[in-house]
């Protein structure tokens, strides 16, 4: 299948405007195939540079999520640009500024994913993955848990997701969702710095996050896409300025009750959601972990992946 790189930006265009049956982008995203459309040249673009290492699905594949961004249809819309999300026809959030049509894509598709697919149990929490082990990072917003994730992707870990972590319910196994890395406000700077390789995408400000930007996933990632992982840490992430990286091992129970708090179907699973997330603690070491710094922070992360000891003599 070919990758979108292999397309060129005036195909790729001109399928996400296209109408019918057949028109649209479809792209193979992990588990799921989206189909995308959008006539905003900004949508067009970043979606052609950050999504180009992914596959195109042909027509005959199964289309898991229906999506569009465009303009309102409203006299409104001439005098104040905005863009609005639609699945499958239906409008499921209010409209945003005018320039925030890639960043209302990526929500949007976030929230197919844990809103509407229940085949797997899906946590916020970024997950990455070494010699075969995953590293499941959950935390709110505003933790540093996708500067982390980040600075991980550019320090020999393999990307799963830097939001979504997909548990398959047979075999606690993790499901790989690479996609774009999103980045807010100071942290945006932190990886120019940390990553000068790095390749951003345009840097819209103003949103409800603040300013935003994306960085795609890379190519190795992408290819992996059908290699699974098993639970080998749970690791809560909080930045703190200033503060020495310290990975402190956290009871098994404490650890259970703040995974189900960054559960979005945990209701859905009943008491096989239960046993499958009691499964991905029995299996990982967990710790809470603070870090004022990226460079002692990935120095602790090789350790933890070369199984040295940690805080208390526990073995990481």
């Amino acid at each position: 299948m070919p990758s979108l790189a292999e397309k060129g930006r005036d195909e790729v265009r001109a399928a996400l405007t296209r109408h019918g049956p057949t028109g649209g982008l479809r792209l193979h995203l992990g588990p799921y195939v989206a189909r995308i459309r959008s006539p905003l040249p900004a949508v067009a673009g970043a979606v052609a540079s950050l999504y180009r290492h992914h596959t195109v699905a042909d027509d005959s594949c199964f289309v898991d999520f229906d999506v569009a961004v465009r303009r309102p249809r409203s006299l409104r819309a001439l005098w104040r640009p905005q863009v609005v999300f639609e699945f499958e026809g239906e409008e499921p959030f209010n409209p945003l500024p005018g320039d925030q049509g890639f960043p209302l894509l990526e929500w949007g598709l976030n929230w197919c994913v844990y809103g509407l697919c229940h085949q797997h149990m899906t946590l916020h929490s970024a997950v990455l993955e070494r010699n075969g082990r995953a590293v499941l990072l959950p935390a709110p917003s505003g933790s540093g848990k996708s500067t982390l994730c980040a600075a991980l992707v550019f320090s020999g870990w393999r990307l799963l997701s830097d939001e979504l972590a997909l548990i398959a319910p047979q075999t606690g196994e993790l499901l790989p969702l690479p996609r774009p890395v999103s980045l807010k406000n100071a942290s945006i700077e932190v990886i120019r710095l940390f990553a000068p390789q790095v390749e951003f995408g345009s840097t819209v400000e103003e949103t409800a996050k603040g300013v935003v930007a994306h960085f795609p996933p890379p190519a190795s990632a992408v290819q992996a896409s059908q290699q699974r992982a098993v639970p080998g840490w749970v690791i809560f992430p909080k930045y703190v300025e200033g503060a020495p990286a310290r990975l402190v091992p956290m009871e098994r129970a404490q650890s259970f009750m703040r995974l189900i708090e960054n559960a979005f179907n945990y209701d859905v699973f009943g008491g096989e959601g239960f046993e499958l997330l009691g499964s991905v603690v029995d299996r990982s070491l967990c710790y809470s972990f603070e870090y004022g710094d990226l460079a002692e922070a990935m120095a602790l992360f090789d350790r933890l992946a070369r199984g040295e000891r940690g805080e208390r003599g526990e073995r990481a």
